[in-house]
């Protein structure tokens, strides 16, 4: 199932419909639809239900500020169709309202049976992002209308607790390119924390435990708005022994996680989804993440839902992440092969390239592919090579020149998302994919290697300040030809590119 948004736009009466109790991302996203159909000649309207009212400070100054007609109602004369924007429809927190025919634009995980017309990602951050992804689809460019994105980007911020927990590339393309009004922002933002909510911060800081051995801390804060829990995250973070934190707070359906790091050796990203997985998701960048576990997938897997049990777990889990984590740094010293063994790639068909043909050399910039961000620096000698799934990893002309051969052929990517590069001071952005030429890997390329049974970091020689996480079934690469360059391949990938290497073959 899929939906563009000119499928819409067969009806005539349109209702778009966001979940009772609304928050800033379903406020946006209703809007974001109301303003596209407006455009196209559809007078639609925009309605929550629910028991009250939006009475929160910060919603309020939104709508008013940008001026949302979103409206409060109880009944609803049944339209033609009817759009549930940042919800299911027949969820529990969504009024049902009967239709002739319905549609739903989400981002959540899919909670039962949709209707034909859906478009659910539940890989982004937010529905603000969907809607801006589906309006970029159909030629609008919602920077046309500065509330429009202004709403878009806020309720992207909010919904990923201040852009601490955005992983997908989409979400961060929303983030850097929305021209926003920066005095919106600022007000909604200092209009979000209540004197109750600020009692709750002070108590659960005051309640904090500490790991000494790892430097980090834990904290239980009570049911709030979720940017509180990365309110006391930052905090936290501020006390001299404290190097990482979890702050989490116990809720009916499930607990919400805040993740902070201020140490290159922990990504905040990685260690959310660690604590989260099996139990839901998690995410966000290098220093400020989050996640929620759901109740009934803790259920699931023994653990009884009550304080003293939870506490157990996310400390078991906060704890054996450290523990079961190698860190390598790479470049220092040739590494010992003594147990590894040897491999030489296959002939596979990838992509490469050269970024000095578009971009200066000295010029600092930003890869952005599904995997996260790579930071590197354009050099004349400097390739990046796109793999067998579409993965991204800069190259050496001289690396490349021995271990791979150029073709001419057009280059086809086979990932999911495009790959990009933004120069981090102009903020220009490039694609990859219209400069990308064929490559194939020579074959003969010797790389020592072996299969992981536990977590490894390794800080490569090409991005020292971040490291690439190996979990068991990925291997451990080392270059038969710099024993000092050392690297992560995943297991799927790495039974694509490469086979044991007969003795002396390489």
């Amino acid at each position: 199932m899929s939906l563009n948004l000119k499928d819409l736009l067969k009806f005539s009466n349109i209702v778009i419909q966001c979940h009772d109790n609304p928050d800033a991302d379903a406020l946006a996203s209703g809007f974001a639809l109301k303003w596209y159909l407006n455009k196209h000649g559809k007078d639609a309207r925009f309605v929550y239900g629910g028991k009250f009212a939006v009475t929160k400070s910060n919603l309020v100054l939104m709508i008013e500020k940008l001026d949302i007609p979103a409206e409060y109602v109880t009944e609803l004369e049944k339209p033609e169709l009817l759009v549930t924007v940042d919800c299911q429809y027949g969820e529990s927190n969504v009024t049902r309202f009967e239709a002739d025919n319905i549609a739903v634009i989400d981002h959540h995980q899919v909670s039962g049976e949709l209707p034909e017309m859906s478009e659910v990602r539940s890989n982004y951050g937010s529905c603000s992002t969907v809607l801006y992804e589906l309006m970029k689809n159909e030629g609008m460019d919602p920077n046309e209308n500065t509330s429009i994105a202004t709403a878009l980007y806020y309720g992207l911020m909010t919904d990923t607790n201040g852009f601490a927990e955005i992983s997908h590339p989409a979400d961060k393309d929303l983030r850097d390119l929305a021209e926003y009004n920066n005095a919106d922002i600022v007000l909604f933002k200092n209009s979000n924390l209540s004197k109750e909510e600020l009692a709750i911060a002070g108590e659960a800081l005051k309640n904090a435990r500490y790991n000494e051995e790892y430097d980090y801390s834990i904290v239980e804060a009570k049911p709030c708005d979720p940017n509180i829990l990365g309110i006391i995250s930052d905090m936290l973070l501020e006390v001299d022994s404290v190097k990482t934190c979890l702050v989490y707070s116990i809720l009916p359906f499930g607990v919400k996680i805040s993740v902070r790091s201020c140490v290159k050796e922990v990504k905040a990203s990685e260690l959310a989804g660690y604590i989260a997985k099996g139990l839901g998701g998690g995410g966000g960048h290098l220093v400020k993440a989050g996640g929620f576990l759901k109740k009934d997938l803790i259920e699931q897997q023994g653990t009884e839902y009550i304080d003293s049990e939870l506490e157990k777990l996310l400390g078991g889990r906060m704890e054996n992440y450290f523990k079961e984590s190698q860190i390598i740094y790479a470049g220092v010293r040739d590494e010992d092969v003594s147990g590894l063994k040897l491999y030489t790639k296959k002939e596979v068909k990838v992509g490469y390239v050269d970024v000095s043909n578009f971009a200066k050399p000295g010029t600092k910039l930003l890869i952005r592919t599904l995997e996260g961000d790579v930071d590197t620096v354009v050099d004349e000698n400097v390739y990046i090579i796109l793999g067998v799934e579409g993965e991204i990893y800069p190259c050496k002309k001289d690396k490349f020149e021995r271990s791979y051969r150029t073709v001419d052929e057009p280059y086809v990517f086979p990932g999911e998302y495009p790959p990009s590069v933004i120069d981090s001071v102009s903020g220009q952005r490039f694609e990859l994919l219209p400069n990308a030429k064929s490559c194939i890997a020579a074959g003969g390329g010797g790389i020592y290697a072996r299969q992981l049974t536990n977590r490894v970091k390794v800080f490569t020689t090409w991005d020292p300040d971040k490291y690439y996480l190996g979990v068991p079934g990925d291997y451990m690469a080392v270059r038969v030809d710099d024993l000092t360059d050392i690297y992560i391949i995943a297991g799927r990938i790495f039974d694509k590119t490469y086979m044991e290497a007969e003795e002396n073959e390489v």
